[in-house]
């Protein structure tokens, strides 16, 4: 009888004291969810480490939107200012600009840069000084190529960007006579959508039918995603310097659009609309590395007329209802879709930036009632205003950053370097 009484009492404990750690994380799990969510969660951490900056810490590191320019004139610069300004106005992500330019033009940016003293996020600025001589002699070392081309020599150099910034992995160009009116990282973030070949994006107008320019018009080299670790490691250009039997990817797509090099220099003297010729030949020959962008990003005043788009009209019209009204998007990959403008690109503008373009006081003008309100706001819009002034006191101050590469090698003279080391130190 005694030691029945004690085996149904250490049952009936036992059943409570099971009960019981059952219910105690609960009610534990409520109260630290309520003093977290009334910040109480302070009260769990060392007295020494309150007032650290945990949120900065627990919050993940943004990426940096990484953008490649060149700036070669002062209208260039004046236009590239205005261009770096709208990234900064609208980026949600810290931004990392790499300019090929000459001295002029690094002081010029510098000192509208320099305004911004407490941006909404870090802004790192390098600057790639690079002489005239210093192009020619690159494009001499690849031995083909050459341009009629208004923007001369200088605009050739987007085909050699990836060798210039041996240090960077990829990047968006974009030419100087544009402006972005929604966040940059939207279009950063379609490198996540790249097909495992792909290392170029742009603009693509099947459309096009220019026969004398051999189609070139069908892409647009005025804003592009580039992959310049892919365009490095497949060897994109030519130089007398490569020495080591691997071939470059170029030499077969141009001669595969424009024959042998037949001008009197030995060069390609049948190769219109400068570098976006030679960009031409490359994706038309390898597909497989070429991707098309939407017509978001590529809202053109050229050809295209922003595919009939703009500031002009209602402001609550319906997908439906614009769509009716645009151009230029029939047989293209925009087709059935509406253009969502996100990045203007003001060329064939004919002055010195399209900033001064007569158009822009005409009311009469269609471009300029469809984007001149636009031109107008940000052309306007001060540097100081981009400042965020103080911030909460577990925030680091953002900031902008300098810097300037003090002699520029390109990627073929880095490999023949190399190269020559290698010999050495196996003879």
């Amino acid at each position: 009888m005694y030691y029945g009484s004690v085996s149904q009492s250490r049952r009936l404990l036992l059943l409570l004291a099971v009960v019981f750690l059952c219910v105690l994380p609960l009610f534990f799990k409520d109260v630290l969810v309520e003093k977290y969510q009334e910040g109480g969660w302070r009260s769990y951490l060392p007295d020494d480490i309150q007032d650290a900056v945990l949120p900065d810490l627990l919050a993940p590191a943004l990426e940096p939107v990484v953008f490649a320019f060149m700036i070669w004139s002062r209208g260039s610069a004046e236009e590239g200012a205005q261009l770096i300004k709208s990234i900064l106005l609208y980026n949600s992500n810290p931004t990392e600009i790499h300019i090929v330019c000459g001295e002029d033009e690094r002081v010029y940016l510098e000192s509208r840069l320099s305004l911004v003293t407490s941006p909404q996020h870090d802004v790192r600025v390098v600057f790639y000084p690079v002489t005239l001589q210093e192009m020619l002699d690159r494009i001499e070392r690849e031995g083909a190529i050459k341009t009629d081309h208004e923007a001369g020599t200088p605009g050739l150099m987007k085909l050699f960007l990836h060798e210039i910034m041996p240090t960077v992995k990829k990047a968006i160009y974009v030419d100087t006579d544009a402006l972005f009116i929604s966040d940059p990282t939207i279009l950063w973030r379609i490198f996540d959508t790249f097909r495992p070949s792909t290392a170029i994006a742009m603009g693509y107008h099947p459309e096009q039918m220019a026969a004398a320019w051999h189609y070139a018009s069908r892409i647009c080299s005025c804003i592009m995603l580039l992959d310049f670790e892919k365009l490095r490691d497949m060897r994109l250009m030519d130089s007398r310097l490569y020495d080591d039997g691997k071939p470059a990817l170029s030499p077969p797509a141009f001669r595969a659009m424009y024959g042998e090099p037949a001008g009197p220099d030995g060069r390609y003297d049948n190769v219109k609309l400068g570098d976006q010729g030679f960009w031409w030949a490359i994706v038309d020959h390898r597909p497989d590395l070429f991707e098309p962008l939407s017509f978001d990003f590529e809202v053109s005043s050229c050809l295209v007329e922003t595919y009939g788009t703009g500031l002009h009209g209602k402001d609550d019209m319906t997908e439906e209802e614009e769509m009716r009204s645009m151009l230029h998007l029939g047989g293209t990959p925009q087709e059935g879709k509406p253009v969502r403008p996100k990045l203007l690109h003001f060329n064939c503008l004919r002055a010195e930036t399209y900033m001064e373009w007569d158009g822009w006081n005409d009311p009469n003008d269609v471009l300029n009632r469809k984007w001149g309100a636009a031109v107008r706001y940000h052309n306007g819009y001060k540097w100081s205003w981009l400042n965020w002034g103080t911030r909460e006191p577990h925030q680091r101050p953002a900031t902008v950053e300098f810097l300037t590469v003090p002699k520029i090698e390109f990627y073929d003279e880095l490999v023949h370097r190399g190269q020559q080391m290698h010999r050495r130190r196996h003879h």
